[in-house]
């Protein structure tokens, strides 16, 4: 029950972020399943299932707020089931001993792309209202679709922020066309784990607590998404995948490392955590309050130019 209580927990947590940030429920989700022991395939599968019902909730809910771009989310979301079902086909066909420090290595290369993108350029803002064209976005989602199925999560984490960069969508609709559009990657991913699988390895009670966590966050995280600052959210979950899964390979038979260099490697990453998290909120201040001094002087300007072209205020000879 302790269990299930915080699977559903996770759940939870990892919505909230995934709803208003656009990624990390299924890279959340996935690493404390490998981190306790599940078989990686299996452990994809049961996250798969629970994004099903969580993804519709997400994508229902951003689209009650405006968030959604529907040609982003048919773009990229058809390519992404073509790439979720062949990635699902594959990582079943992987030996578990090999499986989990492939994933784990997987998650780890998204969790420091994240955690770098975020941290050192932020969202640009550029190229904002430029159309987004399907040779973009095609190709794109197989990838992101791919890597999603066999590392567990990665629709997010290779999606939103390849848009983002492109700086043509604004940041709420990216997150909210890219948490729908997930609703489609599920559903083939999990069709090729039970096709490939069957359903014996599958814990669904385990499904069902992270769908229920994720089923109360939703509809918060597509207020949130107004709200929250993606660039010290993305440094912050970045961070997390960063540790969990390198914990994962440092225990792995490539590895093996020795319990006094695990705690020197963790020392240092909870250092450069701690430092990305404090250089985004940083940077997002002086975002801020650069913005609000554009304002100020946007607002002065305009004033004297009422006054000039106010015949009222104008001096009379």
């Amino acid at each position: 029950m302790r269990r299930l209580v915080l699977l559903a927990l996770v759940g939870l947590g990892a919505q909230l972020v995934d709803g208003s940030l656009g990624m990390a429920y299924g890279v959340t989700s996935t690493t404390l399943l490998l981190a306790i022991g599940t078989n990686p395939a299996a452990a994809s599968a049961t996250v798969h299932l629970a994004e099903i019902g969580t993804t519709l909730a997400s994508g229902a809910s951003h689209w009650k707020f405006g968030n959604v771009d529907w040609r982003v989310v048919l773009k990229i979301g058809i390519p992404g089931a073509v790439g979720a079902f062949a990635g699902a086909t594959f990582l079943s066909s992987l030996d578990t001993s090999v499986a989990a420090p492939v994933m784990s290595l997987i998650l780890l290369t998204l969790g420091v792309y994240v955690l770098v993108r975020f941290t050192v350029k932020g969202l640009r803002k550029d190229r904002l209202g430029h159309p987004l064209r399907s040779r973009f976005l095609a190709p794109l989602g197989l990838v992101a679709g791919f890597v999603d199925s066999t590392g567990g999560g990665g629709w997010g984490p290779v999606g939103t922020p390849a848009i983002l960069a492109s700086g043509r969508l604004e940041p709420r609709k990216v997150v909210g066309s890219i948490d729908t559009s997930e609703f489609l990657v599920s559903v083939a991913a999990s069709l090729g784990f039970l096709l490939a699988l069957g359903s014996e390895d599958i814990d669904f009670t385990w499904v069902v607590a992270l769908l229920a966590g994720g089923l109360v966050a939703a509809p918060i995280a597509a207020w949130l998404v107004r709200h929250v600052p993606p660039r010290v959210l993305g440094s912050a979950v970045g961070g997390v995948i960063v540790l969990t899964n390198t914990r994962t390979i440092l225990k792995s038979d490539w590895v093996d490392a020795s319990e006094g260099t695990r705690w020197v490697v963790y020392a240092v990453l909870y250092l450069v955590w701690a430092a990305a998290v404090a250089w985004s909120l940083r940077a997002h201040r002086a975002e801020r309050a650069e913005e609000a001094r554009l304002d100020r002087e946007l607002d002065r300007d305009l004033a004297v130019l009422e006054d000039a072209t106010d015949p009222e205020a104008a001096p009379r000879g």
